[in-house]
């Protein structure tokens, strides 16, 4: 039996025609970096480490997988940051989001968990069970726990898109960068943010509603009174 032939691609035959292909990688080049240089300039100025961001009354720590139930070791990291934030009196509460689209995986509490073990007390944590991307917990965040100003918690990676998106979601956010080794999976997160800047750069331009949007959730409010009493 024949194997069917594969056409290759043919380069241009005239000098014009290489021109123009060369212009029209160039360009695609450019477009595809545009948004990550976005997000650089919207959050110029923006980022800290644990010891120097400012002090605000909530932070909020993005949801990044479970392992058998447990935050996965990335989003463990994310936890440690914010535990430890809490304990410096950096913040007073913390905001956890992440997907809890189905009964057997709840990123929030499993979150929560993890952040009483390590020292954080359990009426101190608040959960969004609908923080299925990044621009659905800024905006829930926003319009549902009435966070006006955060402190974020993210891998280095990410935290430039989150500041990025909060902002245009109306919260004064302030970005800490969690160190991490340089093992596959943060390759894989380092690149996916390139395509992932493209629809942060959509999501502000089109402004979406959130998967889900519910309504108004007192969590947050409650919990900053109970830790100024």
């Amino acid at each position: 039996m024949r194997r069917p032939r594969i056409r290759r691609p043919r380069l241009p035959r005239t000098r014009a025609g290489r021109r123009r292909l060369v212009r029209t990688a160039v360009l695609a080049c450019v477009l595809a970096l545009l948004p990550a240089t976005w997000l650089r300039l919207t959050t110029a100025g923006r980022l800290y480490t644990a010891a120097d961001v400012p002090r605000t009354d909530v932070a909020v720590v993005f949801g990044a997988g479970l392992w058998h139930g447990e935050p996965s070791p990335y989003l463990a990291r994310r936890l440690d940051a914010a535990a430890a934030l809490y304990r410096a009196g950096r913040v007073r509460v913390v905001l956890v989001t992440g997907d809890n689209s189905r009964k057997d995986y709840d990123e929030p509490d499993a979150m929560r968990r993890y952040l009483v073990r390590h020292g954080v007390p359990s009426a101190r944590v608040v959960g969004d069970h609908a923080g299925f991307d990044t621009w659905d917990s800024c905006v829930r965040a926003k319009k549902i726990f009435g966070v006006d100003r955060a402190v974020l918690v993210s891998q280095g990676f990410h935290i430039r898109r989150a500041v990025a998106l909060c902002r245009a979601a109306g919260v004064a956010s302030y970005g800490v960068g969690v160190d991490d080794r340089h093992d596959v999976t943060w390759y894989y997160g380092s690149t996916r943010e390139v395509f992932a800047a493209g629809k942060a750069a959509l999501d502000v331009l089109l402004r979406p509603d959130p998967t889900f949007l519910g309504p108004k959730e007192p969590g947050v409010a409650r919990a900053l009174a109970g830790a100024r009493r």
